[in-house]
C-alpha cells in the first residue's frame, strides 16, 4: 500500500455544492481508506494486473518475474503487479502505474499496443464462485503480459521480484504460493504466450 496524504477538503461554491474543478494538487482518484472500504461492499473494483516477463530477440518469453510481499498477518506470499484503476484514469496510465509502483522506475515497461487483456479475473469475496478469491472485495481485474526490459527494484510493499524460466513459474509448487487463485493466472498468462509445458 502507498502512503499518501490526506486529500484536501473540497471548495464549495455559493450554493453547497463541492466545485467541480479539484484544488491544484489534489488527487481526485483517491479514495480514503473509510472511502474505500464503503465502497468495496457495494461495487465491483476494476484493477489491473501484470505478469512482468522478459523476452528474447524472437519475441518469446525466457523470464517470468514473480514478485514477494508480506501479508498483513506476517506470512510470506507471491504475488503480481496489481493495483486498481483510479476514477478518470486510463487502463494504459493505470498499468503503467503500477508497473513502476511495483517494479521501481528504471523497470522500463513496454506496454502492449492494445488494451485488450490476455484474461478478465473476476474476484469474489467467497471462495468458490470463481477461481479468483479476494476476501475484501468483489473485483474484477484486467490481465496483462508486460515485457520490461529495464532493472526491476521492487518497491511499496513488494520485497523482491524472482526471476524464473516459464516452466519454474507454471509449476505445481510455485502455485501454491500464490494467494487468492493468481497461480492459475500466472499459468492463463503463460499459456496466452505459447509458454505453458
Amino acid at each position: 500500500m502507498s502512503v499518501r496524504t490526506p486529500d484536501p477538503e473540497p471548495e464549495w461554491n455559493p450554493d453547497g455544492i463541492p466545485n467541480p474543478t479539484p484544488p491544484a494538487g489534489s488527487n481526485p482518484g483517491w479514495l480514503s481508506d473509510i472511502e474505500l472500504v464503503e465502497i468495496r461492499r457495494r461495487l465491483p473494483i476494476l484493477y489491473v494486473e501484470a505478469v512482468p516477463v522478459r523476452v528474447d530477440g524472437l519475441g518469446q518469453v525466457t523470464e517470468v518475474g514473480v514478485l514477494l510481499r508480506a501479508t498483513a498477518t506476517g506470512s510470506m506470499t507471491r504475488t503480481l503487479v496489481s493495483g486498481r484503476v483510479m476514477f478518470g484514469e486510463t487502463l494504459r496510465d493505470a498499468l503503467f502505474r503500477h508497473l513502476e509502483k511495483d517494479l521501481g522506475p528504471m523497470a522500463f515497461p513496454q506496454l502492449p499496443t492494445s488494451p485488450v487483456p490476455f484474461h478478465v479475473a473476476e474476484y469474489f469475496p467467497l471462495p468458490g464462485v470463481s477461481p479468483y478469491f479476494d476476501e475484501r472485495q468483489h473485483a474484477v481485474s484486467l490481465a496483462y503480459v508486460v515485457s520490461v526490459t529495464g532493472t526491476c527494484e521492487p518497491r511499496q510493499d513488494a520485497l523482491e521480484i524472482t526471476w524464473m524460466t516459464p516452466q519454474e513459474a507454471s509449476s505445481d509448487a510455485m502455485s501454491a504460493e500464490f494467494e487468492g487463485g493468481r497461480g492459475s493466472l500466472l499459468r492463463a498468462a503463460l499459456a496466452s504466450v505459447g509458454r505453458l509445458t
